[in-house]
């Protein structure tokens, strides 16, 4: 008998900061929007298990996207981009995901996002409170670590953006990031979806990740969980993002939710999805169980 996922994809224009972008996006389910952002220098694929989760596609539309030049979702056409050094930027972050709820009109969505995405739905949190009621950050933090960013970009460059390193290597790179008690056939899938990336295109992630999101402690203590609920999700075996680096964040933010993740790494919706529902329901649940806005 064939089997199919209940997963559809499809292609949206999207105009953002002036420019239109042919964004790839795949859904599953129904109920509440669920806008599900991928790590720096991968795609929407990570979500596929999640996508297929009959617990979670009940209550919810989840909807995982490919940002511009990831994935199925290629360059800008009509416009010379490889005339200018990629760097993804936090407005642009912001105004994509506002630009894409815009096109699919969603009301009050919420936000779930790994590694650049857990940042990214802290900064969400702060800047767009009244268009999400919940964002989750899964690996975010106040701002990356100040051993990587100290490395600049020129370093990130020759490391990530190096002609002589092939996008193999910068998938086995990775491997370094995961828990040692995920499944093997994840870890390789992770590897695999690195080792697909566009030249530059991790790298030009990373400007973003270590550098544009820098929440500041007054920016954090600022952050209305009244209007927009902060969950964060900390993966035990993270090297880039630390439990206690996310659990700073809890503690200046008033009413968010703090969860440490056993046996998880720093790509916990992939490499390990079976474990990370287990911390992921309840915070689905709760907000699926609140008033709607």
């Amino acid at each position: 008998m064939t089997r199919h996922d209940p997963i559809t994809g499809r292609y949206v224009h999207l105009t953002v900061q002036d420019v239109e972008y042919r964004v790839y996006y795949e859904e599953s389910g129904e109920g509440i929007p669920l806008l599900l952002g991928h790590t720096a220098g991968s795609d929407g694929r990570q979500y596929r298990h999640l996508l297929c989760d009959a617990e979670v596609t009940k209550d919810f539309r989840c909807i995982a996207f490919d940002l511009p030049y990831h994935g199925k979702s290629l360059p800008p056409y009509g416009t010379k981009w490889w005339e200018k050094e990629y760097n993804l930027t936090k407005s642009f972050m912001m105004d994509f995901q506002l630009a894409l709820i815009q096109a699919l009109q969603l009301h009050r969505p919420v936000y779930l996002g790994c590694s650049m995405g857990g940042h990214l739905a802290v900064d969400l949190a702060s800047n767009h409170p009244d268009v999400f009621r919940a964002t989750i950050a899964v690996e975010g933090a106040l701002r990356s670590a100040a051993e990587y960013v100290e490395v600049g970009m020129a370093g990130i460059r020759r490391e990530f953006d190096n002609p002589n390193v092939s996008r193999t290597s910068t998938g086995a790179a990775m491997m370094l990031n995961i828990s040692p008690y995920s499944p093997e056939e994840n870890v390789r899938e992770i590897q695999w979806e690195y080792s697909c990336g566009g030249p530059g295109i991790f790298a030009g992630d990373l400007f973003y990740y270590y550098y544009d999101h820098d929440v500041s402690p007054d920016e954090a203590r600022a952050i209305d969980t009244s209007k927009c609920m902060l969950y964060l999700l900390a993966g035990e075996y993270d090297p880039n993002t630390s439990p206690a680096e996310t659990r700073e964040l809890a503690a200046l933010v008033k009413g968010s939710k703090f969860q440490a993740m056993s046996k998880l790494g720093h790509f916990p919706v992939t490499e390990n999805y079976s474990e990370f529902r287990n911390y992921l329901l309840p915070v689905l649940y709760e907000i699926r169980d609140q008033p709607a806005a």
